[in-house]
């Protein structure tokens, strides 16, 4: 059989897309599902509840850690063996190519994109805030916008936006940027091209976030999804530019941290956000 006629293109399509969808929502899933057993496992075992910084520390391991980071170094390592068996088993074509995954010091200029990434990530989500809140006062009504369930524990505690601060740069960024930006936006612009992996990662990410809003009406968190979808499409653009999944995990972090690091100086000074309590679903 020659080589055009086993291409098979929408085959192809449809496994690039499911298997990209299926990977990042696996490695969320795989994470929570880690998370809750290790809660429960100890819970029955000590007969004790866990404190908000053991738990806050173990969802940081399990989801970002293993669940995000671990699924995508998996994916990463793996491909090259299981790749070829599924062409082989679904008789379809396929050159082959290495996956990638490039991780770099970033260079003079990929840290200009960090700068400009964050930059634009902070306006975005400064500006959506400001129209939302004009779009409240003409309705005469609020939006209910659910908040971010790290920031709605810190909100109560406090403390723990400490450790979720520096968590943004070294273990949630890294973590979520490998496999949504890694893996999920890698696998789709190799099918589809740039702009396609882009939009439907950053609409995927952004969509699968509603799953840890806490409260909200649907249109509330429906419109905190459609802000984060923008940031998202910030990170994508970024590793585009860039081809370093370093500069994206910066932008991601610096964007969370800044707004956890709000958050904390809100609550320690215990003053209102003006727009604080309308983007506390915004940590990605």
């Amino acid at each position: 059989m020659s080589t055009a006629s086993r291409e098979r293109p929408r085959l192809q399509s449809a496994i690039a897309l499911v298997s990209a969808l299926s990977l990042g929502a696996g490695g969320l899933a795989l994470g929570f599902a880690l998370l809750v057993l290790t809660v429960v496992g100890i819970g029955l075992v000590t007969g004790a509840e866990l404190s908000g910084f053991a738990f806050l520390v173990l969802s940081l391991v399990f989801v970002q850690g293993i669940g995000c980071g671990g699924v995508a170094l998996s994916y990463y390592k793996l491909r090259p063996v299981v790749a070829p068996r599924v062409r082989d088993a679904l008789n379809i074509g396929g050159d082959g190519a290495a996956f990638r995954i490039p991780v770099a010091v970033p260079s003079l200029r990929q840290v200009g994109i960090v700068l400009a990434g964050y930059a634009g990530a902070m306006v975005w989500v400064m500006v959506s805030g400001v129209v939302l809140t004009v779009i409240q006062n003409v309705r005469g009504e609020s939006i209910q916008t659910g908040n971010n369930a790290a920031a709605e524990l810190g909100q109560t505690n406090p403390e723990l936006l400490l450790l979720l601060i520096p968590a943004s740069v070294l273990l949630i960024g890294p973590g979520e940027e490998l496999l949504f930006r890694g893996v999920v936006q890698g696998r789709i612009r190799e099918r589809f091209g740039r702009v396609p992996g882009i939009a439907i990662a950053s609409l995927f990410f952004a969509a699968l976030h509603i799953l840890a809003l806490v409260g909200g009406s649907l249109l509330g968190n429906l419109v905190v999804v459609s802000i984060l979808f923008g940031t998202a499409t910030v990170f994508g653009v970024a590793y585009e530019f860039a081809d370093n999944i370093v500069v994206p995990s910066l932008i991601h972090g610096l964007y969370n941290a800044t707004l956890f690091t709000i958050l904390y100086v809100s609550l320690t000074l215990g003053e209102e956000l003006q727009q604080g309590q309308a983007l506390l679903g915004l940590a990605g």
